[in-house]
């Protein structure tokens, strides 16, 4: 009877000992994707994103005095934007040598999560010149031209020019811009 007894428990804890084993490798497997997951279920987010893995090939223009640019993610992963814009005017050279401008933000920043590929886009509203050729300021400034601007975003700047082949033309020294959005919104 002893020895029954004895391989009954021997099997007892043989038992426990294999589904210990089980259950700790499915709580090692479940935490190895968890690393993407916060603690309440959702996805972490994407790092932010750098000015070395975003594009921008050129300001469309919509009106005389607003541009939209689409920033393009050709990073090897995702990243995300969040908020506003930096905005300088710039020459054909160096995106270094520029004339900063005072940016006014427009609309609520939310982050916008770029895949590879993804695309999102701000737009950017001038004070217009007025008149023709020899245009003027209502406010009585010279007007400012440039034939580029420089994109401050992901800690560097993207200098484009307009897709039009025109140059950028504002009164003051103020830009409005949206913050960022994701394509298609």
């Amino acid at each position: 009877m002893k020895g029954t007894t004895h391989a009954g428990a021997a099997r007892t804890t043989a038992l426990w000992l294999a589904t210990g084993a089980v259950t700790c490798g499915l709580l090692l497997a479940a935490g190895q994707g968890a690393g993407a997951q916060q603690p309440d279920g959702r996805r972490a987010p994407a790092p932010p994103c750098t000015n070395t893995q975003l594009l921008a090939d050129s300001a469309q223009r919509i009106r005389g005095s607003q541009v939209r640019i689409t920033l393009v993610n050709e990073g090897p992963e995702a990243c995300s934007l969040k908020g506003f814009p930096a905005v300088a005017l710039a020459g054909q050279g160096s995106p270094d040598r520029n004339k900063p401008l005072n940016v006014v933000p427009q609309g609520q920043a939310r982050p916008v999560e770029l895949q590879v590929g993804g695309r999102a886009w701000t737009r950017l509203t001038f004070t217009p010149v007025l008149g023709e050729a020899d245009g003027y300021c209502a406010s009585g400034a010279e007007p400012t031209v440039a034939p580029s601007i420089v994109l401050g975003v992901g800690g560097g700047g993207l200098q484009v020019s307009p897709d039009d082949g025109g140059e950028f033309a504002l009164c003051g020294t103020t830009v409005r811009a949206t913050a960022f959005r994701p394509a298609g919104s």
